[in-house]
């Protein structure tokens, strides 16, 4: 039992499908592992019943809170909306599609007290090839670009002492926030932990994290993240990755990118 308050954030676009097992079910875990919690579901502008969901669900349980936004403003930013709301000592999130079960938060627990971060990685992910070929191709540009490089950076279910998340500020409003948020608490001295957990298929409902809308999106996220990171004076006494030279980033952007573009072809000329 965690004798700390915790904050699960949801974030959840289009999630009609999924969202009430979701809660539900951590409405049936947390209680056995934390002696305190509160869920907070980030609706960021879904367009099917999602949003009316969340509102019945945070009327029935207290413990519930939602928070809307208008229109769709990305993963990150739905991220950080939910960090902002939340009051626990340590703060979760988790994505909204029953690719993970909450059960599994037993398995990180234990580390919350000794580490800042403890991030799970997928032992097994259960997403399309394609999906696991952008992910390889994105961890390597990581690694190359910031000198930072962890099992599976993108996996969305991390627990953060909150002191550490609350005064980090985060610009980047797509898929690049686990790196983004990762890179800035490693920065400030922050101890992480990885953990296996499991990953499932996806029951209903259709994945945007794939389309090449996202990915270029995040193509860009990591030029302009890189650039920031650069352009930022660097406290002495952080823990600072070692980035690659420019000229060698930019090669590697360039062969990140002909690598996407040749994978989301094979991806059209599949389905076509």
């Amino acid at each position: 039992m965690l004798n700390r308050k915790l904050s699960l954030v949801l974030p959840a676009h289009n999630e009609a499908e999924n969202i009430e097992a979701v809660v539900r079910r951590a409405l049936e875990v947390l209680p056995q592992v934390v002696s305190d919690f509160e869920i907070i579901v980030v609706d960021d502008g879904s367009r099917d019943e999602t949003a009316e969901i969340v509102d019945r669900l945070a009327t029935e349980e207290p413990r519930v809170r939602a928070v809307h936004h208008e229109v769709n403003r990305g993963y990150g930013a739905a991220l950080t909306s939910g960090f902002t709301a939340a009051t626990g000592d340590a703060v979760m999130f988790m994505d909204s599609d029953r690719q993970f079960d909450i059960a599994d938060i037993r398995a990180l627990l234990p580390y919350v007290p000794h580490y800042n971060v403890v991030a799970g990685y997928r032992i097994k992910r259960r997403d399309p090839l394609y999906r696991i070929i952008f992910a390889k191709i994105f961890g390597l540009s990581v690694w190359v670009l910031f000198g930072f490089r962890m099992r599976d950076i993108d996996c969305a279910f991390k627990v953060f002492h909150a002191e550490f998340l609350k005064g980090i500020e985060l610009t980047t409003p797509g898929a690049l926030i686990n790196t983004e948020l990762l890179i800035r608490m490693r920065q400030r001295g922050a101890t992480i932990a990885q953990v296996g957990v499991q990953h499932y298929p996806r029951p209903a409902g259709e994945s945007s994290g794939g389309s090449p809308k996202v990915v270029f999106r995040a193509m860009g996220e990591t030029v302009r993240l890189w650039l920031r990171l650069r352009r930022e004076p660097r406290d002495a006494a952080a823990e600072q990755p070692d980035a690659a030279s420019p000229t060698r980033s930019f090669g590697v952007l360039a062969v990140m990118f002909v690598a996407v573009i040749a994978l989301l072809a094979f991806r059209r000329h599949r389905r076509g």
